[in-house]
């Protein structure tokens, strides 16, 4: 029963209660008792509901801000663990690089004592010698050149690099020198573009009439491609384009600028 149906047994009692009967009276006012005591009960029922849906809301607003705080704080791990790994890797590549270095040298040294015997005819001697034995030559540019790009074919790119930057230290000035920087820059590739670019950019930079120079400025674009960096990519293509007119770089640079048209 509504509201509606109290209020006219209301207005039907106040009506009756004139003419009506006591019993009939008093059956309307059983009535109106029950009416009011549905009625209070369905509030209570209303009430709880509302309670349990309002108590459900804050417990999920409470689990979603944990899963939030959850999620921040493995973040925050994750990111301390990446840190110290690649803190532990840069290590590693270090100690990795000095052992490489000492083979290279190593191996060279070797070469070099081969070549002298056998320029000279000799063998190597088959038990000790009281004479002193001579210091053997340090390896030429063209052999630690060499030995590096021997190495780069290889796969072993980390020798490569450290034979490539030994050169670069031993002979400065070296007609090799731009070589050696565009391979050091080859070695990086996409997988560590920036290393790669500082690279290149020396061999644009310091040796503008080597023909190393054109086909570095093409790596860095395709670098920058890839990268999804077309404004990058296309200021390279230009200038190898503007500077180097008649090079083969330029024939790629123009079919690549074609292809970055927006």
């Amino acid at each position: 029963m509504t509201r509606v149906t109290a209020a006219s047994l209301l207005c039907g009692l106040a009506a009756l209660s004139a003419c009506a009967t006591k019993g009939q009276v008093r059956l309307l006012e059983g009535e109106l008792r029950s009416l009011r005591v549905e009625t209070a009960r369905r509030d209570s029922i209303r009430a709880a509901a509302l309670a349990a849906i309002i108590t459900l809301e804050q417990r999920i607003i409470d689990s979603l801000a944990a899963g939030r705080e959850a999620l921040r704080t493995l973040d925050v791990r994750l990111q301390g663990d990446l840190t110290e790994v690649q803190r532990q890797l840069v290590q590693v590549q270090e100690l990795t690089g000095q052992s490489q270095q000492r083979l290279t040298q190593l191996k060279a040294q070797i070469d070099a004592r081969a070549e002298q015997v056998e320029a000279a005819g000799m063998n190597l001697p088959t038990r000790p010698d009281s004479a002193p034995r001579p210091v053997p030559a340090a390896p030429s540019a063209d052999q630690m050149y060499q030995s590096a790009r021997n190495q780069q074919t290889r796969g072993a790119l980390g020798t490569a690099r450290m034979g490539y930057q030994e050169l670069l230290k031993t002979y400065p000035s070296h007609a090799l020198v731009p070589d050696a920087l565009f391979y050091i820059g080859e070695s990086f590739g996409t997988e560590a573009p920036d290393s790669a670019v500082t690279y290149y950019a020396q061999v644009v930079t310091r040796y503008k009439s080597s023909p190393r120079a054109s086909t570095a400025l093409f790596r860095m674009g395709k670098l920058e491609e890839a990268r999804r960096n077309p404004a990058a990519a296309r200021t390279y293509y230009e200038r190898l384009v503007r500077e180097y007119p008649t090079s083969d770089d330029a024939d790629l640079a123009r079919e690549r600028l074609k292809a970055l048209r927006p």
